[in-house]
């Protein structure tokens, strides 16, 4: 009998439908600075690209700039941005925005108002809001296997200077948004914070270990091939970490270094990499954290799968937020389905529908997967939380 744990909240029904229906974005206020700029709309129903001509926002007959598309029935998360990540919507202070959110069932009319832009706070003054177990372990560490350098941030738990213990240790991804609001893009995962908690309350102390994200991130965390990236460098990126980074923190940091006590986490294009980090090296990862993983991005992901999950003896924790569309779902269930039919895995799987694609459903469930992923004694369970 496998060892899976399931864990389903409150899942709710994906069947798609291949009704179209067309959706017009209206943009009614935006502001006047960069008026000569274009404007696209950027969401999941695009894959995110920041710069698609078929969602430029064009003027009508009544000289209101509008996009006009026709999309299958389902959950859509989009961003108003000119054309770059770095200059997307916001609220009136610079601060960043949740994703919009559609529903999409019916022939729709969405009327967009945009308070300001990104690229207009550049120097407005964020807070600094990492505790004082976060540091910064180098500023620019060498990756040889991608000759490329990258800031790495380290979380040690609050007794580490006051003891001789040694510690289990978990390597995430986009490192700048993990524990500090100042170098976050669309807020933090508040994973110093959550861990001070937790550990107060008595469950384990870990390391984390944070990588912060560079202009490749699309390649380096995808192994394969994907049409609107490029080719894949996560086989050099897992390389990076298991022959360069992991032995610097073992040799550096008291820490406990066999599969069992080396976890791994990261969220979609982060979730992609931890999963193939578990698949691909079994041996250095026994645990790892898959939250919302662009699985749509490798199509390869499942067949691997397939192929490799009966090597798989470890602990791994899947989250999707419900309105991040059932497509995105449905890639994960199909590949955590595979894992569990094939392997002697643990699987935790987590599906909440009210949650969405970012920092703050993250935030939000780390603590769960941290309290599952660091404890023991797991057997076969299937639970369903109402």
């Amino acid at each position: 009998m496998k060892n899976i744990l399931c864990l389903v909240a409150l899942i709710f029904a994906f069947a798609k439908t291949e009704a179209q229906y067309r959706v017009v974005f209206k943009l009614n206020k935006f502001p006047a600075a960069h008026a000569g700029d274009s404007i696209y709309i950027s969401g999941s129903f695009n894959r995110w690209v920041p710069a698609s001509d078929t969602l430029l926002f064009l003027p009508n007959a009544d000289h209101v700039l509008q996009v006009s598309v026709k999309l299958a029935a389902d959950d859509y998360e989009y961003k108003c941005i000119r054309g770059s990540w770095q200059k997307t919507e916001t609220q009136p202070d610079g601060k960043s925005i949740q994703n919009r959110f559609l529903r999409l069932q019916s022939d729709t009319t969405i009327e967009i108002n945009i308070d300001a832009w990104q690229d207009d706070f550049v120097s407005a003054e964020k807070q600094h809001t990492a505790s004082r177990q976060v540091q910064v372990a180098d500023t620019a560490f060498f990756m040889p296997q991608l000759n490329r350098t990258r800031k790495i941030w380290i979380y040690l738990p609050g007794d580490y200077l006051k003891s001789k213990k040694h510690y289990p240790v978990m390597y995430m991804h986009d490192g700048q948004n993990l524990f500090d609001e100042y170098t976050s893009g669309y807020g933090e995962w508040g994973v110093d914070e959550c861990l001070d908690s937790l550990i107060a309350k008595g469950k384990p102390a870990c390391i984390v270990v944070g990588i912060e994200n560079g202009p490749q991130r699309f390649n380096e965390y995808n192994p394969f091939y994907f049409e609107g990236f490029g080719n894949g460098e996560g086989d050099a990126y897992l390389a990076f970490l298991t022959e360069t980074l992991k032995p610097y923190i073992d040799k550096r940091y008291r820490t406990l270094s066999s599969k069992e006590n080396t976890l791994i986490a990261g969220s979609s294009m982060g979730g992609l990499i931890s999963y193939y980090a578990m698949l691909k090296r079994p041996d250095i990862f026994g645990k790892g954290g898959i939250f919302s993983p662009a699985f749509w991005t490798a199509a390869a992901i499942k067949p691997l799968t397939d192929s490799l999950a009966g090597k798989m003896n470890g602990k791994f924790f899947f989250y999707m937020g419900g309105k991040e569309g059932g497509s995105y779902i449905q890639d994960m269930l199909d590949v955590r389905e595979s894992l569990g039919e094939r392997s002697s895995a643990m699987i935790y799987s987590l599906i909440h529908p009210d949650s969405m694609h970012n920092e703050l459903a993250w935030r939000k469930w780390f603590a769960e997967f941290y309290n599952w992923i660091m404890a023991d004694g797991f057997n076969y369970v299937v639970k369903t939380k109402e």
